[in-house]
């Protein structure tokens, strides 16, 4: 293939994904423009800051972030032009060779540099670039250059493409002319999902297999002797980074010193693509990756219900802290970005522990794009056996949780074993129940609030892996009341070593008859 020739096919590929986009989120191209010029949230204001978040189950544990003045010297990332990787065989010819030929591209900086942000469709558009741009490069990485090239990587970890033969999840970038780097960690790394047929949603549930592309990441480092060494260090210190809760005794952490290197890389191993063992969660209690649609009406961020959220504001501050901030955090003299127990903290322009951060306006345009992030259309129809399933929620009184329309009533429910503090029932929305899900997640890890915020049932067609970790692959499983036997297999997130594993709690709806159960998830998969 000429170059010419690959230059016209990226150029309509890039023309497809653009117009899609659009569609997506039903904005006609012919619909004319109004100039929109909006007032930008300051994103790391104290006061703010300081009440953002709901205390831990134990405060003591509460972090004390980063001061403004800390925050605002962190140098803002530049992003840079990005382009599609593609699975092995579905490369264009000379793609590699026509990437190096390519000059960076700087799109949004401090300076210089930024899209156009006259109308509000703009803005929308500036947020999915923020999106899908990735913060970390080849040096700092859970996937490589050589992964994504790499058939046996595939089948090991499960990584789906898309139909154009693109893995979308990843995007390879240039900083300097002929140097190829693959970036990661964009928003969308975790929150894009390619579906059966090959379609790709973005801000949604993800499907990237993130653990077990880091267990094949240590497995390869392992079998090099001259890093085998260094690996399982670099395994053992970044597990206790992302984990670690010193102030509870024992450290739930504690346990990764006890397993040897191929345990640690097993247990990571062991979670399916919609569970990662995101950071301040844990490795035997990770988190399903939440769907992003339909944020905008949600008060309470994290299952655990960690941070308020009242406007686009907060939003923004989400962002910023989940993508590098609240590592600069103390948790009770504990920095995870120091990666021992410590006060001291890097200075904001060492990139090795800070890594740069987004722009107010950067952020701005990313919640811009989360806000109008809309569902794909529904392929459920609401037939006569949805019909008797609207009337079995109503009956059985699933809307006093899950309430239309948003079918969440926004509210925390405290886990077994929590005592909810008088004054917290004053500050929020507290439901006075427990549906008595596993307490471990919002217990014992640094995203543990005592609750769990009851999540919408919006979209949970196109969803997987239910219950906080995600241990029932689907609905018919969740409502399945086998879970609630010792004996019980999940079919999703079962913990490393464990035979089995009942999964407990929120009986609601297990007593009905297989019939009426049929007729409830028939009715919850049109929503």
């Amino acid at each position: 293939m000429s170059r010419s020739i690959l230059k016209t096919k990226l150029a309509y590929l890039s023309i497809v994904s653009v117009a899609t986009f659009w569609v997506f989120l039903h904005a006609p191209a012919q619909e004319k423009r109004s100039r929109f010029e909006p007032s930008i949230p300051r994103v790391w204001d104290d006061e703010a800051i300081a009440t953002l978040e709901v205390p831990l189950a134990n405060p003591m544990g509460s972090p004390r972030h980063i001061s403004s003045d800390y925050y605002y010297r962190i140098p803002v990332r530049p992003i840079y032009k990005s382009y599609p990787v593609y699975a092995p065989g579905h490369e264009p010819p000379n793609y590699m060779e026509w990437l190096r030929q390519q000059d960076p591209e700087v799109l949004w900086d401090e300076s210089a540099y930024k899209p156009n942000l006259s109308s509000r469709e703009d803005w929308i558009a500036a947020g999915r670039i923020v999106f899908n741009t990735p913060i970390y490069y080849t040096t700092h990485r859970i996937v490589s250059m050589d992964d994504v090239r790499n058939p046996k990587w595939y089948q090991a970890t499960g990584v789906p493409g898309a139909k154009d033969g693109t893995v979308p999840f990843v995007r390879y970038v240039i900083r300097k002319k002929g140097e190829v780097e693959l970036g990661d960690f964009a928003c969308g790394f975790c929150h894009t999902r390619v579906m059966p047929e090959g379609s790709v949603l973005e801000g949604v549930q993800g499907n990237f297999p993130f653990e077990k592309s880091k267990a094949w990441l240590f497995r390869s480092r392992l079998a090099n002797p001259d890093d085998a060494r260094k690996a399982d260090a670099d395994l053992r210190h970044l597990d206790h980074s992302l984990f670690a809760a010193p102030w509870l005794k024992p450290d739930p952490s504690a346990q990764i010193d006890s397993m040897t290197t191929d345990q640690l890389i097993a247990a990571h191993a062991a979670m399916l693509a919609e569970v990662t063992a995101r950071h301040q969660s844990g490795l035997f209690d990770p988190l399903q990756i939440p769907d992003l649609i339909g944020v905008k009406d949600r008060r309470y961020l994290d299952h655990t219900g960690l941070q308020q959220h009242g406007s686009i504001a907060d939003l923004m501050r989400y962002a910023a802290l989940n993508q590098g901030a609240d590592d600069l955090a103390s948790y009770d003299g504990f920095v995870p970005a120091d990666f021992h127990y410590s006060t001291k903290r890097p200075e904001p322009g060492d990139p090795i522990a800070v890594g740069g951060r987004y722009s107010d306006e950067q952020l701005y345009a990313l919640a811009m794009y989360l806000y109008a992030l809309e569902p794909p259309p529904n392929p459920n129809k609401f037939d006569a056996l949805a019909r008797r399933g609207k009337k079995i929620f109503e009956t059985e009184g699933c809307g006093t949780c899950h309430t239309p329309p948003l079918y969440t009533n926004n509210k925390l429910t405290p886990a077994e074993g929590f005592r909810v503090p008088p004054e917290a029932r004053q500050q929020f929305d507290i439901a006075p129940f427990s549906v008595g899900t596993d307490p471990n997640m919002t217990l014992k890890t640094r995203r543990g609030t005592g609750y769990y915020k009851v999540p919408s049932l919006k979209g949970v067609w196109y969803r997987s892996m239910f219950g906080h970790s995600g241990w029932c692959a689907s609905l018919e499983d969740w409502f399945d009341p086998k879970r609630l036997d010792d004996n019980y297999e999940p079919t999703g997130f079962k913990p490393y070593g464990a035979k089995s594993y009942p999964v407990k709690g929120h009986p609601f709806g297990l007593d009905l008859s297989e019939q009426d159960r049929r007729a409830l998830i028939a009715f919850l998969k049109t929503l």
